[in-house]
């Protein structure tokens, strides 16, 4: 299943317990398939003491696994794109934010599904064109496949609530970037389906019905547009940070692959 499903997915998108902090892994053959596919024979940097990445070893849930980055980009550059990879899902990039100009520094946190042990994987991309990249292991907690399982919750009820959203103020980590920048969670409701759950009774697959592009603006200026894939969690949420001042809102859209579109704007408290 890995290899129909991810090399379908990469190819369509070209383009978390214990916490770890993580280690560079350069080895593992579906690694080397995932890097050609993306990255061809381009040189990918230790990200070490740039990329912070941070997951739990072994997480108590496959399905909903918080992994988070925080990255600071080096003299004279700017951070272009973050990759979350997970090496073994069936689509191995779970998400890839575009973020907005001028981005010096970068924290994001969301949940993802993680089908089996695997190394998962961060690589940031600078506006030089240079790839940093970090990684840990997560163990598999045992358990049914995080992608073939089933969404929880009454099916009416999930249909009923899907493209709504909320948005929370978060506490800045103390340091010079929470002087900068603020930080905001949304939670968006979406069971993500990803086309690999059997009903028991039909015996049909529940068809495919995901996440395919979120978009944060504050006020005229792009945050960051992510990419999603059946790698995020049912109900995901995103954890970020945005530059403070400006506009006093935050305006959220979501965009799944059956054409749906859901669009929020937030008043956020004034930023100084």
């Amino acid at each position: 299943m890995r290899s129909f499903f991810g090399r379908a997915l990469v190819a369509a998108f070209a383009f978390a317990g214990l916490s770890f902090v993580a280690a560079p892994s350069f080895a593992g053959n579906a690694w080397e398939e995932i890097r050609g596919s993306l990255y061809g024979d381009r040189k990918i940097e230790d990200g070490r003491g740039m990329v912070v990445l941070t997951a739990p070893g072994r997480p108590e849930d496959m399905r909903v696994v918080p992994i988070s980055i925080s990255a600071n980009a080096k003299a004279g550059q700017t951070i272009k794109t973050v990759n979350f990879i997970i090496d073994e899902n069936p689509t191995p990039v779970v998400a890839v934010f575009h973020m907005g100009p001028g981005r010096t520094s970068v924290a994001l946190n969301s949940n993802f599904r993680v089908d089996r042990q695997s190394d998962v994987r961060a690589v940031v991309e600078t506006d030089d064109g240079k790839l940093y990249m970090v990684s840990q292991l997560i163990k598999f907690a045992g358990g049914q496949s995080s992608c073939s399982a089933p969404p929880t919750g009454d099916p009416a009820e999930i249909a009923a609530n899907m493209g709504k959203m909320n948005l929370t103020d978060v506490k800045p980590t103390e340091g010079a970037a929470s002087t900068t920048l603020a930080r905001a969670r949304i939670d968006l409701n979406h069971p993500n389906h990803t086309g690999m759950v059997m009903d028991q009774i039909t015996l049909l697959y529940t068809p495919m019905k995901m996440i395919s592009e979120v978009i944060v603006r504050h006020g005229d200026e792009v945050v960051f547009t992510s990419e999603g894939s059946i790698g995020l969690s049912q109900n995901p949420m995103i954890e970020f940070d945005y530059p403070r001042g400006g506009a006093e809102t935050l305006e959220v859209t979501m965009k799944d692959t059956d054409g749906g579109t859901w669009t929020k704007s937030f008043a956020i408290r004034p930023q100084s």
